[in-house]
């Protein structure tokens, strides 16, 4: 992988994976069009990089991560839901992420649920809560073990479970960036385990990479979140949902026409 490509990685895990969106199908995408998504380092670096998106979102509400103790057990309520299904779960899941068929049909179908997220929740988008309490926080961690599914996005699904315990639209989108904080430290941690214990092992270059690439998140991630946070507070989910349609037709299409498509 070049320092090129590693650079448009970057770019496109800080544009996606903070929006409703799917990272993982547009990861698969950017790396399958490079022709580099086989490599074993490229599948630990798309997800290394997650930690300078999530870096943006500490730096961005560095206030909030400061406010309380509480905050910190409204976190880990929220995140272990996912984490226990995740560890269960582990290799149906890693059999999923085998299957971009499936993150194509999840891009789909979850579009077609944000083109009427906003109608659904029309009462609560603007005039909802804004306190997230324990039982809230645990739905919406059971929202995220939803996520698991490739496709799916981790973003959509903790957002839609923000508004549906009553949280408004702005509420619900922050607090799924703060709920990425711990579940990407911890998905970042055990991929990394997972590549030293194949046999991996990360040279001077691949380490420059790792830099290049979580610098280049957390800029383009800083930008995507002020930018999604004004765009939703206006315009609502509906293109999204639009937009994950054409994205998981695009997937599909390569992938049943024979396309060489891998999965990270």
């Amino acid at each position: 992988m070049s320092v090129v490509q590693a650079i448009v990685l970057a770019i496109i895990e800080g544009i996606t994976e903070f929006l409703p969106v799917s990272s993982t199908g547009h990861m698969i995408i950017g790396s399958s069009v490079m022709g580099i998504a086989s490599d074993p380092f490229v599948k630990t670096f798309t997800v290394a990089i997650q930690l300078g998106a999530i870096g943006a979102v500490v730096v961005l509400y560095w206030k909030r991560f400061w406010q309380s103790f509480k905050f910190y057990i409204t976190l880990a309520i929220a995140f272990i839901p996912a984490a226990v299904v995740g560890l269960l779960l582990n290799d149906a899941i890693d059999a999923l992420l085998d299957r971009v068929d499936v993150v194509g049909w999840m891009l789909i179908a979850g579009g077609i649920v944000l083109l009427f997220v906003d109608r659904y929740f029309a009462a609560t988008a603007e005039s909802g809560s804004s306190a997230v309490s324990f039982p809230r926080a645990l739905k919406i961690g059971l929202f995220q073990c939803i996520s698991l599914v490739p496709g799916i996005s981790r973003s959509a699904a903790t957002i839609i479970g923000g508004l549906s315990v009553g949280l408004n639209r702005r509420t619900a989108a922050e607090f799924s960036f703060f709920l990425a904080v711990p579940t990407m430290l911890a998905a970042t941690g055990y991929k990394l385990l997972k590549f030293y214990m194949n046999g991996g092992a990360l040279g001077r270059e691949e380490i420059t990479l790792l830099i290049i690439g979580n610098v280049a998140a957390f800029l383009v991630a800083m930008a995507a979140i002020k930018f999604f946070i004004g765009f939703l507070t206006r315009n609502g989910f509906r293109i999204f949902g639009y937009y994950r349609i054409i994205i998981g037709i695009i997937i599909l299409g390569l992938y049943y026409f024979g396309a060489q498509i891998e999965v990270l």
